[in-house]
């Protein structure tokens, strides 16, 4: 009570090529443990005070789980501490540095160059917080985009809008109602041949090969995971707007 927990985190050099190691410290003010208990801090179970008369509850098993975690990804964890005076952990963890592609990195720059002003993006999304982080990555590329929460609103907002307002769909497959697989066949059988074709990214939780071929064969024009990635969703896109 009144105290404060205090993060630092620091990169130092890894002899590893291909390698960097970063340094967390973590370091609060609180009751502190004995040295004594200390020896047995990542033993499953261990409590320095089982009572509840400090009102702290605990099992015994968070420490022993991170010092697992810790060991999997081959760093290490020490403690320092002192009873009143707080505690200190220090982990040390090795990371394999991220090797870019160039041409990952020059299919962005190519998408990105591409006039997507204007393009209009009818979005088939029924969470409200995948859908503002849709609509915010969409508008930064110059996409209009118009949400539907559901298969149905989207079928319907595409019904009523007159040919050619919407350049694409982006669905969802999991949505309430009717999920994109469903809304995707009712569009396939519109009588509006422009609205009928109009092309369809399917967005789904499911990364497998087996959703793909669920989403093509439901007459999908293509299939990204989530959560978005945005290289790979605006080469997507802009495979949509050069061939349209």
């Amino acid at each position: 009570e009144g105290g404060k927990v205090t993060l630092f985190c620091k990169e130092i050099e890894n002899e590893r090529e291909g390698y960097t190691t970063f340094r967390t410290t973590v370091s609060d003010t609180g009751i502190g443990m004995s040295a004594e208990f200390q020896k047995h801090i990542f033993e499953v179970f261990s409590r320095e005070n089982s009572s509840t008369g400090n009102k702290i509850e605990g099992t015994g098993l968070g420490m022993p789980i991170v010092k697992s975690y810790v060991d999997l990804m081959g760093g290490t964890i020490d403690v320092i501490s002192e009873l009143g005076r707080g505690t200190t952990f220090i982990v040390t963890l090795p990371h394999r540095i991220a090797n870019c592609s160039k041409s990952a990195e020059r299919e962005i720059t190519d998408a990105a160059a591409l006039d997507f002003t204007g393009k209009r993006i009818l979005l088939a999304e029924d969470n409200d917080l995948n859908a503002e982080i849709a609509t915010e990555i969409l508008s930064e590329y110059g996409f209009v985009v118009e949400r539907a929460e559901d298969g149905v609103v989207c079928v319907d907002m595409l019904t009523k809008k007159e040919e050619g307002y919407y350049d694409l769909i982006l669905m969802d497959v999991q949505m309430p109602n009717m999920n994109g697989y469903k809304a995707t066949q009712a569009i396939r059988r519109l009588s509006d041949k422009k609205k009928k074709f109009i092309p369809i990214i399917a967005m789904t939780a499911n990364a497998f090969e087996q959703d793909k071929i669920e989403a093509l064969a439901a007459g999908m024009n293509d299939h990204i995971a989530k959560p978005i990635d945005v290289a790979v969703l605006i080469r997507s896109l802009s495979k949509v707007v050069q061939h349209n």
